[in-house]
């Protein structure tokens, strides 16, 4: 456990000088940049502009909605999608002013951020963990091992010598939360974990060529990793949980947030709309993803449909971040995530 929550504090440490230097990076701009990167205006077709990177992974669904579908029109906006940005520079692109919003980003990468001294907040929720009567393809995420590992669930981990490498994204997201929760339900110790950094459409070859072990993905990847008969031992719903399993947000600077809060309410509205559409769509839903990543989808996320911003639904991200001493006890609250003030 000591190794793990050294590595922890050191990525927390990472994370935060990235963030901090973000914000001096971002005080050299431009006023515009340091406004959020943000236009000052409605472009030319009348619609505000609103930039974030490529949105083409697992998260991408209400954002081709809300595009295809009008909902961004209907509130005066148009989303600009400004190229792809790594992981780790996401939340300080949104700090710098490069982009404007960062979306399907869980509670403890917000955490982490916020108390290495990030200006953000959640507007809006996504992603969240569907009840356990709904399809198992909607849900959060899922892990696959080979036929030839001999493992079948998640207690079979004990069996194998040394550690076992999973497939994350990077790590403080949903890959490690959820992973961990269920090693501690299943007695496997979280010292067992070796993550990997690697996106989802990575995961299907690591794990055939036994560069990981275990390969974690979400529900556009489902269909990938059944078509090479992979084996799943695991989704979100085994992490017990309930809905906080999958929930996700989307952010803004507080600069933006300050100058432009009529239009933060309306990117709301246009991705609650979105969501509500591909809950009750889920097979155009999963087309248009398809077609927007460019690999077979089986399903998308479930979505919370809903502008309220139900602080409670984080408690058990920041517990987890607490408890691992990945963020100072009491520090950070779930409020503190939150731009409460806009829908309160």
């Amino acid at each position: 456990m000591s190794t793990q929550r050294g590595l922890k504090k050191f990525l927390a440490g990472i994370i935060g000088v990235a963030v901090i230097g973000a914000v001096f990076y971002g005080a050299s701009h431009s006023d515009q940049a340091q406004s959020g990167g943000q236009s000052a205006a409605a472009s030319s077709d009348g619609l505000f502009p609103i930039k974030t990177w490529s949105q083409t992974d697992c998260s991408s669904t209400p954002w081709v909605v809300a595009d295809q579908k009008g909902f961004f029109a209907e509130e005066g906006l148009k989303v600009v999608y400004t190229g792809d940005t790594q992981p780790a520079q996401q939340i300080p692109s949104v700090i710098n002013g490069d982009n404007d919003v960062g979306g399907g980003t869980h509670p403890n990468t917000l955490a982490v951020a916020i108390n290495g001294g990030a200006k953000i907040k959640a507007v809006v929720a996504g992603g969240i963990d569907p009840a356990p009567d709904l399809d198992p393809k909607l849900r959060h995420m899922a892990w696959y091992v080979t036929p030839e590992s001999g493992i079948k669930s998640f207690k079979d981990l004990n069996n194998i010598q040394g550690k076992v490498k999973f497939s994350t994204i990077t790590t403080n997201i949903c890959a490690d939360f959820l992973a961990n929760n269920i090693a501690d339900r299943n007695n496997v110790s979280r010292d067992k974990i070796e993550w990997v950094s690697m996106p989802d459409i990575q995961a299907v070859q690591s794990v055939k060529q036994g560069l990981v072990t275990v390969a974690g993905v979400h529900p556009p990847y489902y269909k990938s990793m059944e078509d090479a008969g992979m084996i799943k031992i695991a989704d979100s719903f085994d992490a017990g949980l309930g809905p906080e399993a999958g929930v996700s947000y989307y952010y803004f600077s507080e600069d933006f947030i300050k100058q432009h809060p009529d239009v933060v309410k309306k990117f709301s509205k246009a991705m609650v709309k979105a969501e509500k559409w591909s809950n009750d769509n889920p097979e155009e839903a999963r087309l248009l993803t398809e077609n927007w990543i460019h690999v077979p989808v089986s399903a998308t996320h479930y979505y919370y449909t809903s502008t309220d911003l139900n602080p409670r639904l984080i408690d058990p991200w920041i517990k987890d971040l607490e408890n691992n001493k990945v963020i100072p006890a009491g520090k950070i609250k779930a409020e503190d995530l939150l731009a409460l003030n806009l829908v309160q």
